[in-house]
């Protein structure tokens, strides 16, 4: 029998929209993730109120367009990754058994990843539960389309029934994001991870499958050939998750009461949040489509972005422990939601300037590189 090699994709061999929408979405990542750190006199849906007038205009913003939206997103891009690594290996050659084997293995180093990254840095880890969801689902690759789409639906169906957990659309930071110091910061969050990983991984179910499914039909690598799907599907996904995130962004600035009905209102947000995080991943497989070759300065560092995506994930986490941890700068109680969504660009560019300079030199990120090493030795 010949010797089955099996080997990382090349950076050179790596298709323009997925790493595009990558890049982006992790700017959606920082600016969803910043504001659950602060402090104020009351909450509303992980936002302080009682800020100036631009802080709850950028909270409507973030709550209609990025809250609810950026982790279907970077659902359906994992599940569309997943895809990706399997088909490769089996156009090498590679046997389905090897190739189920590698992303097994890929997922048990994603998961203690994730739980380090959790227990020293931030408690709203996600890398654990793709990893969790790819070690229990990497046979979907091999399902048919119709259970993949009718399991997604199923699930998008349960994930948009009403919550009855009123108190926790008014309750402030969660105790674990702001402990006192780094050893009960470690103890706290390794007792919650076990919780936390499963419950994650449920919530992100359907647009994982969703990715499975656009990847298997090349929607992202081919958008010029799935023009009209691409733009109905950005049309209604984008459009849905504007029309339904906008009444909590608004009670969420004061321009709407928040009354009885919040419950329903944060039903609506995070159900159209499903349709939202597909919508943007057409959008930008659409403007991958547009630039093609012609890649400015802009586009290659975005990408750069999207190519070292866990780098630049667990970067993020850096800043946010520096800044908010009160064992370090503690500002938490000291910034609003502008001045931290501010902060959430900022560290986004800062990686994006930082993989730009990994770009320029041939090299990939060092999670990436960790990842690599171990799951293909």
């Amino acid at each position: 029998m010949p010797e089955i090699r099996i080997r990382p994709t090349g950076l050179a061999e790596r298709v323009l929209a997925p790493d595009l929408a990558r890049g982006v979405m992790l700017l959606f990542i920082a600016l969803a993730n910043s504001h659950y750190f602060l402090q104020g006199p009351r909450y509303l849906v992980g936002f302080p109120l009682g800020g100036s007038a631009l802080d709850a205009a950028v909270a409507t913003a973030i709550a209609t367009l990025v809250d609810g939206r950026a982790f279907p997103l970077f659902s359906v891009l994992f599940g569309y990754g997943v895809v990706q690594l399997a088909r490769r290996q089996q156009e090498a050659g590679t046997p389905w058994k090897a190739v189920s084997r590698l992303v097994r293995r890929r997922s048990l180093w994603m998961m203690l990843i994730g739980f380090l990254h959790c227990v020293l840095l931030y408690v709203g880890d996600i890398v654990a539960a793709y990893g969790f969801l790819a070690l229990l689902l990497v046979g979907a690759v091999r399902w048919k389309e119709w259970v993949l789409l009718t399991l997604a639906g199923l699930m998008l169906v349960v994930l948009s029934l009403p919550s009855a957990d009123d108190a926790a659309l008014v309750a402030g930071p969660d105790p674990a994001l702001l402990s006192p110091d780094p050893v009960t910061a470690f103890v706290e969050r390794a007792a919650v991870w076990p919780l936390l990983v499963p419950m994650e991984a449920i919530g992100l179910l359907a647009p994982f499958l969703l990715g499975i499914v656009a990847a298997r039909r090349r929607l992202l690598e081919e958008p010029a050939r799935h023009h009209v799907l691409l733009t109905v599907a950005a049309a209604v996904g984008i459009g849905a998750a504007v029309a339904g995130g906008l009444p909590l962004g608004l009670t969420v600035a004061g321009v709407l009461p928040a009354g009885p009905d919040l419950g329903l209102l944060v039903t609506l947000h995070d159900a159209t949040g499903y349709l939202g995080g597909p919508g943007y991943a057409a959008a930008l497989a659409l403007l991958a489509g547009r630039i093609g070759q012609r890649r400015g300065p802009v586009t290659r560092a975005v990408t750069a972005v999207g190519q070292r995506s866990l780098t630049c994930y667990l970067s993020q986490s850096v800043v946010w422990t520096l800044v908010f941890a009160p064992y370090a700068l503690d500002l938490s109680d000291d910034l609003g939601v502008a001045g931290t969504a501010v902060l959430a660009v900022g560290t986004w560019l800062a990686t994006v300037w930082m993989a730009e300079l990994l770009r320029r030199r041939g090299a990939r990120g060092p999670a990436e590189v960790l990842l690599r090493r171990l799951t293909y030795r």
